[in-house]
């Protein structure tokens, strides 16, 4: 096949099916590959688990379920630090510093001050 007689939509077309068969023999490969690696190791009586060091959970052990995160309710943070020039301002040291914090830093003090 001449590559350079054919058109861009014979080549893209080409592509697509060039693309599909090598995804294709590439999963057929490795389909292959491990039927024979079972093989082998069953032959050798070896499970195959061991050969990939995959450790299995012992069947008498029930699994413990773990709670799922949910996204958006994280709960209320308690503040780190405070204003000295106005109690009510307080900041939890997450998120983008407020401006009584920058200014305060800004002006050649250390943050460590404001701790609550």
């Amino acid at each position: 096949m001449e590559l350079n007689k054919l058109s861009l939509s014979e080549l893209k077309r080409q592509k697509g099916r060039i693309e599909t068969e090598i995804a294709r023999r590439s999963e057929t490969s490795k389909r292959d590959l491990l039927k024979k690696v079972q093989k082998l190791a069953a032959e050798a009586g070896v499970p195959l688990s061991e050969l990939l060091g995959v450790k299995k959970e012992p069947k008498t052990a029930a699994r413990k379920a773990t709670p799922k995160k949910t996204r958006g309710s994280k709960g209320k943070v308690a503040p780190k630090y405070r204003n000295p020039a106005d109690a009510s301002q307080t900041w939890t040291g997450r998120g983008r510093q407020p401006l009584w914090v920058s200014g305060y830093v800004a002006s050649g003090k250390s943050i460590n001050d404001l701790l609550i």
